[in-house]
Formats: structure tokens, C-alpha cells, sequence
């Protein structure tokens, strides 16, 4: 691994676990470990550019349809790919073809980029956890095995303790909170060889257990607001990615953009970020708009 790399760009392709459900900002959008990991590797780079094109609900056959070329024609410095945990949590699941799909990304991406970044991702220690566990198991063994076949990067966010602590995870039970995101960040900066800003991996301090009633009102309150709906979505072939593209993609134009900071320099976290417009993303050209992302 190389010690404190300087990265120019980064690309991150995937579902709701990297588009940053549910790192909720004011203005109601979402920042993500991503957002995270984008704003400080470019604290260090002048010129840094990023695009995030994650959808939430997005299987990976989607992924691989409508991100992977995108990502990959984009040339970056580093490219994350997380995909394949919703097809593993579906009634039925084709695990020859999940297999076969995250095959074809990873050989689309890693001949474009720098350096590709794949993950074991975390879950929340529970009964939904037990209940798909082989088939979760079945992806990450995938995930090594390609990993060592194209030299990429595997972030064990599933074998951290930690990130399996509830506490680290949103009332809907399938997305991290801020703390969560701000750690996964963490585990991939390290995995990318720049020197460690904190223990990620740090357990979270013992905690009073809820009392059985308490439990009982949030399970409760957790499939009126979060279970039923997903139930629904599933019964009937839609999904909550359903009308969206990524943060960084132009459903209109049909094409993905950069984003850089606002400021144009280095060493202070993003307070903001500007586009960046060219005619075709694998082209080099480079022009800026005054459209902004904050």
C-alpha cells in the first residue's frame, strides 16, 4: 500500500449505502461517508474533483447498467464500488447471477482508475442480519477473490464489532447514521494508506439497555414507518431509486459531471462545492459552470 497518496479525483458507484442515507443535512439531503471521504481527500489536493453517482435501491445489475461504464469513462484517481447487498436481502435472491455481475464491474473499473476501493459492508447485529447472513458471506468471499484478481482495495467494514452496534444505525434499521458514515470514511481514508485521524473500529462505550416495553414501540414504529412500505415497494416491483440519478449525474443530459470545491484550495474542509461542465467526461475537457453543490 502507498503511505500518504496524494489522489487527484474520486468516483463512487453503488446504492443507498454510498449515496449516504441516512447522513441527513438541513436543507434534506443526504452527505454519506463519500461526501466524507471526498471533502477531506480534497483538504489535501488543489484541483480535487468528485462525483458521486450511488441511487438508493438499486440492485447490481442496475448498478452495473447505469453507473459502472459512466464511472469508468471518468478516468479517476479512485473509484469505490459497493453493490449486491439488496439483491442478497431480496425473498429470492440469484446468487450465480450477483456473482457474474459484480464480475463484469470490477473488470469494467479496475483497468479504468488509479486504484478501485471494494467493501465488505457492515450490518446491524439483529435477526435480519442472521437471516441473510450466508448469502451476505457468499458476496464479501466474491469480493476478496476479485479484490486479489485485479489488485483493488477491500475495506472489512463487516468484520469491524463496532459497526454491527445498533447505536450506529438509523430508526429504519438499514442505513448508518452520521457517526456510522464519519467512520466508514475513516476506514477507507486508512485504506487508502493516509495516516489514521481516529480508531473507526473503537467500540462504542456500554449503554443502559431499553426496557422490553421501549423495544417493543420501536419495532412497532419500525414496520409502520419502514418495514410495510419496503414490503409494498417489493410486492409491487418498484423502488425507492425509482426517477433518481446520482448526485453527480445529469438525468437530462445523459451524462456525468465533476464537482470541486467552491474555494479552489487546499487544507480547509469543503464548505461548498462547484461544477464542473465539459462535453464528454472521458474527453479531458475541463470547464467550469456556476452551478454549485453544497
Amino acid at each position: 500500500m502507498e503511505m500518504n497518496a496524494t489522489y487527484t479525483s474520486l468516483v463512487a458507484v453503488g446504492d443507498s449505502f454510498t449515496e449516504g442515507m441516512s447522513d441527513l443535512l438541513p436543507d434534506g439531503s443526504y452527505r454519506g461517508w463519500a461526501d466524507v471521504l471526498a471533502s477531506r481527500l480534497a483538504a489535501r489536493t488543489p484541483g480535487f474533483r468528485y462525483a458521486n453517482l450511488a441511487v438508493r435501491g438499486k440492485l447490481i445489475g442496475q448498478i452495473v447498467d447505469e453507473q459502472v461504464d459512466v464511472a469508468a469513462a471518468m478516468r479517476a484517481d479512485v473509484v469505490t464500488l459497493v453493490g449486491g447487498l439488496n439483491d442478497t436481502l431480496r425473498p429470492k435472491c440469484d446468487m450465480g447471477m450477483v456473482r457474474g455481475r459484480l464480475e463484469e464491474a470490477v473488470e469494467r473499473l479496475a483497468p479504468s482508475c488509479r486504484k478501485l476501493v471494494l467493501m465488505r459492508s457492515p450490518g446491524r447485529n439483529g435477526p435480519v442480519m442472521e437471516r441473510f447472513r450466508p448469502r451476505m458471506e457468499e458476496l464479501f468471499a466474491l469480493v476478496e477473490e476479485l479484490a486479489a484478481r485485479h489488485d483493488a482495495v477491500v475495506v472489512d467494514l463487516y468484520g469491524a464489532p463496532a459497526l454491527g452496534d445498533p447505536r450506529l444505525w438509523d430508526v429504519d434499521r438499514l442505513h448508518l447514521t452520521a457517526e456510522g458514515h464519519r467512520r466508514v470514511a475513516e476506514a477507507v481514508w486508512q485504506a487508502l494508506g493516509l495516516p489514521p485521524e481516529s480508531d473507526w473500529q473503537a467500540v462504542l462505550p456500554t449503554a443502559v439497555p431499553p426496557r422490553w416495553a421501549a423495544r417493543r414501540v420501536d419495532d412497532v414504529r419500525f414496520a409502520r414507518r419502514h418495514l410495510l412500505p419496503w414490503i409494498g415497494r417489493r410486492l409491487t416491483g418498484r423502488s425507492s431509486g425509482d426517477g433518481r440519478a446520482g448526485a453527480q449525474f445529469s438525468a437530462e443530459l445523459g451524462r456525468a459531471f465533476w464537482v470541486t470545491p467552491e474555494e479552489g484550495g487546499a487544507s480547509a474542509p469543503v464548505a461548498s462545492w462547484r461544477r464542473l461542465d465539459h462535453g464528454n467526461v472521458d474527453s479531458g475537457e475541463r470547464g467550469a459552470s456556476d452551478a454549485s453543490r453544497s
